[in-house]
């Protein structure tokens, strides 16, 4: 009997549209799952030899490893596992191999960010919305030229941001990030203490790692500090900033909008505030979620999936845990 391998959650039907699950065939047997995994039979997970994930649309803990006795690889979409519980992986020598040469999103995320930028500074969400109502209302927006933009994390998505900004829209651009390493590399940026960036920038835009450190790293104290009037961009994780402070900021003006592609939970709640303030431009994580990179999940899930099969699998692909 051919090997299982199960994709989970590919909700917009781009990950079986490849093509490269073709070259299987003979190997393995590649079934799309089309309900979630708690809805699927105890035999087909019991059989299953590899899983596929999406992003961190399912979560992989202790208690569904213990339905999947045969499992020996998950291919993971994505530079990040926090929704694995490792431990328990571990315990079952579970390999998990990352997507993290993907690299659609290095073009997918700062694009959204100057759409949630743009939109914010010339009001469009306002005015949009005013002019389906049948107004016309008299808006005075803001240039992004000869603005300061503050970003916070200086990894691929803060870099090329900042890349942008300077070049195409003629922005002081300066940053902030915990590695100092990665301003090695910089074209001129410069680098400014957290509290300064975050009084000194017209937009702040954020472009770090979840972890212990960022988790609540924009409190209510450091929104407090921010420059009046300013602007609040977030497409990296909702856990970083302080929902409940950001919200308080927004209704009191201190800050001028927010855009925000992430949340503390996701789904955002219905009868969140967020909804409600029209100083506020929502997206439902969609940073990533473009025909781009779902392409290269496939490819790359392929690439290695066949590479564990004739067993050249390398440590570079592999979470490290």
């Amino acid at each position: 009997m051919k090997p299982l391998l199960l994709i989970l959650d590919d909700w917009e039907g781009l990950i079986q549209k490849s093509s490269c699950w073709d070259q299987f065939g003979d190997r393995v047997n590649v079934k799309f799952l089309t309900q979630s995994i708690e809805q699927t039979s105890d035999f087909e997970v019991e059989q299953a030899h590899f899983l596929m994930t999406v992003r961190e649309r399912t979560v992989l803990n202790d208690q569904l490893f213990r339905r999947m006795p045969n499992l020996k690889l998950v291919l993971q979409t994505g530079a990040h596992a926090y929704h694995i519980d490792l431990a328990a992986a571990l315990r079952r020598n579970i390999l998990i191999a990352l997507g993290s040469r993907v690299k659609a999103p290095m073009t997918s995320v700062p694009e959204l960010v100057f759409a949630l930028a743009l939109g914010l500074m010339h009001k469009l969400y306002e005015g949009n919305r005013a002019m389906q109502n049948g107004d016309w209302p008299l808006l005075t927006g803001r240039t992004l030229s000869n603005r300061r933009l503050g970003i916070l994390g200086f990894g691929r998505h803060g870099s090329r941001v900042a890349q942008i900004a300077s070049t195409a829209f003629n922005m002081e651009v300066v940053a902030w990030s915990r590695n100092e390493s990665s301003f090695q590399r910089t074209d001129g940026i410069k680098r400014i203490p957290l509290d300064e960036l975050l009084q000194s920038s017209d937009i702040v835009s954020i472009h770090l790692r979840l972890s212990e450190e960022s988790r609540g790293l924009i409190n209510q104290e450091r929104l407090a500090n921010m420059k009046r009037g300013a602007i609040l961009i977030n497409t990296s994780r909702g856990a970083i900033v302080d929902e409940n402070a950001l919200i308080e900021a927004l209704e009191n003006g201190r800050l001028a909008g927010a855009g925000l592609d992430v949340f503390a939970q996701e789904p955002l709640a219905n009868d969140s505030p967020l909804r409600a303030l029209n100083n506020v431009i929502l997206s439902p994580h969609i940073g990533w979620t473009v025909e781009e990179v779902f392409e290269e999940f496939a490819a790359i899930a392929c690439t290695q999936l066949k590479a564990y099969l004739n067993g050249t699998l390398g440590s570079s692909d592999l979470l490290k845990y």
